[in-house]
């Protein structure tokens, strides 16, 4: 029983920082903390011999102990430390001018450990989407699989036609989700490592990788809902004729047997086919909706004419 107990207490934290990330730092340490006893000296040769080089040391294990990942973090204080180990442990750290040698394998060091950074970085942008990517199927199944039930336990009965206007809205906002969420994607890609980068005096610096996936993932979980709304407003909007610059190709009096003719499964794949590219587009595209919206409203300014 208390293996059993443990065992749940050590998955939540794991479950809590692939969704959120790893916990700050309580007590974050500086470079010098790395430094072996006996290496004090050295370390401060290598100050004098390297300052560039020991900056941006400093300012990446700073990186480092905020990465998303526990795993990265520990990862990244073992590679600093090793590099700060072979660095004051070299005989020609005191060479004048400084040696060559080590200069190189300093910058190979330290744009390995930025990669790394980077790594972790698009890993706590991915997380923090792929949430508003599930977010987008429960959207999508939940109100499909339950809408109907629901009604029905409500005491609303459903003829053929109202069961598939229910299922079109659904479907169409589904869909709609779906497109927000790889409208989120294709802007990422556009924007390369600008989401994981905020203004600061004047220049961008890099976020906190924990910070970025909290931001994303309260984004996409914003993008997914306005998109599925977007759709299903577009689905009434068109299907109930308010808006008529779109011509339907099949509604559900050309698909239920009182009112169709032989075509009926035809009807019924364009009808799908129909709503779910208006449901993605809806969700991909939010102008587009605004779009409708403004031409309806200009005409019904303008009124007929004489």
């Amino acid at each position: 029983m208390k293996d059993n107990g443990g065992g749940h207490r050590t998955r939540w934290p794991a479950l809590r920082e692939t969704v959120e990330g790893a916990r700050t730092e309580q007590q974050p340490k500086g470079l010098k903390d790395l430094v072996e006893p006996g290496f004090d000296g050295a370390y401060m040769q290598f100050g004098d011999a390297f300052p560039q080089h020991q900056l941006e040391l400093q300012i990446l294990y700073g990186d480092a102990q905020r990465a998303f990942e526990e795993r990265t973090r520990q990862s990244l204080r073992i590679t600093v430390q090793s590099v700060l180990r072979n660095v004051l442990g070299d005989q020609r750290l005191g060479d004048s001018p400084p040696n060559a040698h080590l200069a190189n394998y300093l910058d190979r060091e330290i744009d390995r450990i930025k990669v790394r950074l980077n790594q972790d970085g698009e890993l706590a942008v991915s997380r923090g989407l792929n949430f508003g990517l599930g977010l987008g199927v429960v959207l999508l199944l939940v109100p499909l699989l339950t809408g109907e039930k629901l009604l029905g336990a409500l005491g609303i009965a459903l003829n053929c036609s109202d069961r598939w206007s229910l299922t079109g809205a659904l479907v169409c906002g589904g869909v709609g989700a779906f497109g927000a969420v790889l409208s989120v994607l294709v802007r990422l890609r556009n924007s390369g490592d600008q989401l994981i980068r905020r203004p600061a005096n004047g220049h961008r610096e890099v976020a906190v990788p924990g910070q970025v996936s909290r931001s994303l993932r309260r984004g996409g979980v914003y993008r997914v809902f306005v998109g599925w709304f977007l759709a299903v407003a577009t689905y009434f909007l068109l299907s109930a004729g308010f808006v008529t610059v779109v011509d339907i190709p099949a509604t559900p009096a050309d698909i239920c047997p009182a009112h169709a003719g032989p075509a009926t499964a035809g009807n019924g794949t364009t009808f799908w086919g129909f709503w779910c590219a208006v449901g993605f587009v809806a969700g991909f595209n939010e102008r587009w909706v605004y779009g409708l919206l403004g031409h309806e409203a200009t005409t019904k300014q303008s009124g007929p004419r004489a």
